[in-house]
C-alpha cells in the first residue's frame, strides 16, 4: 500500500480510491473471515482518511477503537466507509449493506402449504422485492401477480429481493379463488389480533394508491373477510410491505401456536 501516492492526489480522488479499498476489503472479510491488511495497515489508512476530513473528529474517534479494541475491527471499517459514502454524496440503499448472512439455505426454510399471496396491483418494483423477501420469511407457499402488479424481476425489485425472487413460487395469474378461503389486508376490517387466520387461504393484498380493487373486496366478503392492522398515528397509513410483514407474522404466528408440528 503505497501512502504517499494515496496523499499526493486530490482528496475526490483519494477519497473514492480509499473507499473502494475499504469495500474491498470488508466483503473479502464477509466471505472468509480474514483481513486484507493488518491493524497498522488501516490505522494508516484511516488517518489518511481523517487527516483533511470534514468528519475528523468523528474518524478520530474510530481510528482509537481500532487501536485500543481490536475485537471489532469491521465495525470500525464500516463507520468511516458510511462516513466516506455520505461526503460523495451517496446514501446507500437496503441492498447496499454487506451482510455476512446474506446465504439463503432452502434447506432451512419452512413452508406452510396453502398460505399464498396474491399482490394486486403493487406498482413499486421495490415493495414487490420486499414483498417476496417477507414471503420466503414467513413461509408463504406461492405469490400470484395481478397483470399490472411491478415484474418481480426488474433489478430494483430482485435487489431487494436478495434471492428470494428464486425462492417462493409466483406466477402472473389468478389463483384459484374457489378453491380456499379469501381474506383482504384492508382498512375497516377485523382488528389484526383478533383475525381468525385461516390454516390455507389467500390473503390479498391491494395497491399503494387504491388498495384493494371492489371486485377483490367481493371475494373476500364473501369469504373471511377483512383484516385490518390498528394504528395510533396522526399519518393513519403505513407502507404497504410493511403492512404485509406485519400481517404475515401474525398469519405464520397463528399456524404454529395452533400445530403440534412446531
Amino acid at each position: 500500500m503505497d501512502y504517499r501516492k494515496l496523499k499526493s492526489i486530490p482528496r475526490p480522488q483519494r477519497v473514492r480510491k480509499i473507499l473502494k479499498m475499504l469495500t474491498v476489503a470488508e466483503m473479502q472479510f464477509c466471505k472468509t473471515g480474514q483481513w486484507a491488511y493488518t491493524n497498522s495497515e488501516l490505522d494508516s489508512l484511516l488517518k489518511l482518511v481523517e487527516d483533511d476530513s470534514p468528519d475528523s473528529s468523528m474518524i478520530a474517534r474510530t481510528r482509537e477503537t481500532l487501536v485500543c479494541d481490536g475485537q471489532d475491527i469491521r465495525r470500525t471499517i464500516n463507520a468511516v466507509r458510511h462516513l466516506l459514502l455520505t461526503e460523495i454524496g451517496r446514501v446507500p440503499a437496503d441492498w447496499d449493506f454487506l451482510d455476512a448472512e446474506n446465504k439463503l439455505d432452502i434447506g432451512k426454510r419452512t413452508i406452510f402449504k396453502g398460505v399464498q399471496v396474491y399482490l394486486e396491483d403493487v406498482r413499486s418494483p421495490f415493495n414487490i422485492g420486499s414483498m417476496f423477501r417477507i414471503a420466503e420469511s414467513f413461509g408463504v407457499e406461492k405469490i400470484f401477480l395481478s397483470p399490472f402488479a411491478a415484474n418481480p424481476r426488474h433489478k430494483r425489485a430482485e435487489r431487494a429481493a436478495m434471492g428470494c425472487v428464486d425462492v417462493v413460487p409466483w406466477e402472473r395469474d389468478e389463483p384459484l379463488w374457489e378453491q380456499t378461503d379469501i381474506f383482504a389486508l384492508e382498512t375497516g376490517g377485523v382488528p389484526l389480533e383478533k383475525f381468525a387466520f385461516p390454516e390455507n387461504g389467500i390473503m390479498i393484498v391491494g395497491s399503494e394508491e387504491l388498495g384493494v380493487s371492489p371486485a377483490s373486496l367481493s371475494r373476500a366478503d364473501a369469504s373471511l373477510g377483512r383484516v385490518t392492522i390498528p394504528l395510533f398515528g396522526a399519518k393513519g397509513s403505513l407502507n404497504v410491505s410493511t403492512a404485509f410483514a406485519i400481517t404475515m407474522y401474525t398469519w405464520a404466528k397463528s399456524l404454529i401456536d395452533n400445530s403440534n408440528n412446531f
